[in-house]
């Protein structure tokens, strides 16, 4: 589904990427882990078009994403933010229709095929029910509902998210991440999700790619790189790996630095 090779980006002179490459295939759900500062967020902003790389190229279903319109990346790719803001107080079945916005020409109304496609969305994310109720007004795991939602409204076969679950309580973080599974299960939707909660991604992620200083460090399967070893080399903190006793998948613990 992505292919990058080589990938190179920089702000200013603080190099972000470095010679990156990756593979994510159909289908599969990947989660991208690393400390603050490595590159992750960047690296999905470069994978929706909104940044350019400096060298390297990346594909999407075999074709350079540089040779696609903005419109037609954003029918493939959907973005989730770290932080989503609003600067009018939509109603949350508003903030979903713009999701429509790839599919519309300009000043063009949106058609009966576009109310399907978001009231479809809202169902699937469990939101249908806030659909009158302003984007300001609803609870931080209620608007995370609503702005994937919005993603999903684009009808696109890659989903990228950048820390979902932040700033939500673990109720809510369960919630985000068993909706994200039932998507990538069901439905087959590719999934790239940049994660700081390592045991989250070990029990939905398929496979893991661990950044470090701009670079990807690893790819493989949760227990490869969930590692103490190669956590503690990457973090610089050490940590223990125990299997979970519910569904047998690494869980990571951290070992307190006490005097």
């Amino acid at each position: 589904m992505i292919s990058i090779k080589g990938l190179s980006y920089s702000y200013f002179e603080r190099q972000a990427l470095e010679d990156v490459s990756l593979e994510v295939q159909a289908g599969e759900f990947l989660g991208l882990i690393g400390p603050n500062g490595s590159g992750k967020s960047t690296l999905l902003k470069c994978l929706c078009g909104i940044l350019p790389p400096r060298r390297g190229e990346i594909l999407l279903e075999g074709k350079p994403l540089k040779d696609y319109s903005r419109r037609g990346v954003a029918q493939r790719v959907a973005m989730v933010p770290q932080d989503s803001t609003f600067g009018l107080n939509f109603t949350s079945y508003e903030v979903v229709l713009l999701g429509r916005t790839p599919y519309l020409e300009r000043m063009q109304l949106e058609r009966a095929s576009d109310h399907e496609a978001v009231q479809k969305a809202m169902e699937r994310t469990d939101c249908w029910d806030l659909k009158e109720r302003r984007i300001w007004e609803v609870s931080g795991g209620e608007r995370q509902r609503v702005v994937i939602a919005r993603a999903l409204a684009q009808a696109p076969r890659v989903l990228l998210l950048d820390e979902p679950t932040a700033h939500l309580d673990i109720a809510h973080q369960a919630e985000v991440y068993e909706l994200l599974g039932s998507l990538n299960r069901q439905e087959g939707l590719t999934i790239l999700a940049v994660s700081h909660d390592l045991n989250l991604a070990s029990e939905y992620c398929t496979r893991l790619a661990l950044m470090e200083k701009g670079r990807i460090k690893a790819v493989g399967g949760k227990k490869d790189i969930l590692a103490p070893g190669l956590l503690n080399e990457v973090y610089k903190q050490e940590v223990f790996v125990q299997a979970s006793p519910v569904t047998g998948e690494p869980h990571v613990f951290l070992v307190p630095k006490r005097k």
